[in-house]
């Protein structure tokens, strides 16, 4: 099956509708499944003396209060159709991470086909039930969590009526950028074991290669941010890839797709052509005469691999020499 690959927009557009726009073109020629954006409303979302992460202080205006940022980043209902409605011309899946119950809904009543949840919600009972009622397909993103949290909140999904088979769980560590110390990427295959349920990486690394990585470990699943430029304002752009490695990114996930292929062994077709000039034969290390015993005086093994195979050594070993060979002749 493809890896599923989200191209995360998230706050990126800036509170910009035609930044936005060009993000969905980036993420589409990137080749990417999806593009990812967030609704919140910010009344809901934060108290108005919440503090700003580390990384949020140093990637936006320090004195800035983040339910201010948070607040000129809200995209409203209209803004979410003309949205919705420029993915569907492009040919691209809009995705949207809801952060409060009100944004489920309206997510919902504009029938969007996947339901993304942000590692900061798996100890939200409520919207993690609300969510789980819609039977939706969902993608569980599981930073700051324990193995414990995460089965809690698949148990809520699954008990209010998403069933296990909808359900994509990334491994993911929420650190902008994460440290590569951090990534622990063995734990996506704890999460797969533990609860035999399809797993993914939501990377918050700086490059690709532990997106591919992941991939190569069988991710399901691949969400990375991306931005137009990563020197603009706003808490994002820094950690997220520019639209040139966003589509490394994307090809180098199809190659490793191809590079999969079947677990038979067997000779390809690429390779067949080579095995002449790449195996050896059993050759005359010197001139023999017919009537010779043929033994490790006078044989060898050398390349090209069109004659006897050596093999058969111990078959032609001892025989008699059935006519004249010259030094390198194949036996």
């Amino acid at each position: 099956m493809s890896v599923f690959i989200i191209a995360e927009a998230g706050v990126n557009h800036n509170g910009s509708v035609e930044l936005a726009k060009r993000l969905i073109d980036e993420a589409f020629e990137a080749g990417a499944d999806a593009v990812k954006f967030q609704t919140f409303k910010a009344e809901n979302l934060l108290t108005k003396n919440t503090q700003k992460a580390e990384y949020q202080q140093i990637n936006s205006d320090a004195s800035e209060s983040q339910f201010d940022m948070i607040k000129k980043l809200e995209l409203d209902l209209d803004t979410h159709k003309e949205l919705m409605a420029y993915c569907q011309e492009k040919g691209i899946m809009f995705l949207s991470t809801p952060f409060d119950c009100e944004s489920i809904d309206l997510l919902n009543d504009l029938e969007m086909q996947i339901f993304k949840i942000g590692s900061g919600e798996i100890t939200n009972l409520p919207y993690l039930r609300r969510i789980g009622s819609l039977g939706k397909r969902v993608i569980l993103s599981t930073g700051m969590s324990t193995l414990k949290e995460v089965g809690g909140a698949l148990s809520l999904l699954i008990n209010s009526g998403t069933s296990k088979e909808n359900i994509t769980v990334l491994h993911a560590n929420t650190m902008y950028p994460t440290p590569m110390k951090d990534v622990n990427l063995n734990a996506m295959l704890t999460i797969q074991k533990e609860f035999d349920i399809n797993v993914g990486y939501s990377d918050h690394t700086l490059g690709i290669e532990v997106s591919i990585a992941a991939v190569a470990m069988r991710a399901s699943c691949i969400e990375k941010h991306f931005t137009l430029d990563k020197t603009m304002e706003g808490p994002d752009h820094k950690a997220s890839l520019e639209p040139k490695e966003l589509k490394e990114l994307v090809s180098s996930i199809r190659n490793i797709e191809k590079a999969f292929g079947r677990s038979e062994k067997k000779l390809s077709p690429s390779e067949s052509a080579n095995i002449g000039i790449a195996r050896k034969s059993i050759v005359a290390k010197i001139d023999i005469k017919k009537g010779d015993i043929l033994n490790e005086r006078n044989l060898s093994v050398k390349r090209p691999g069109t004659g006897i195979s050596p093999m058969k050594w111990d078959e032609v070993f001892g025989s008699i020499a059935e006519k004249n060979y010259s030094t390198d002749d194949l036996i």
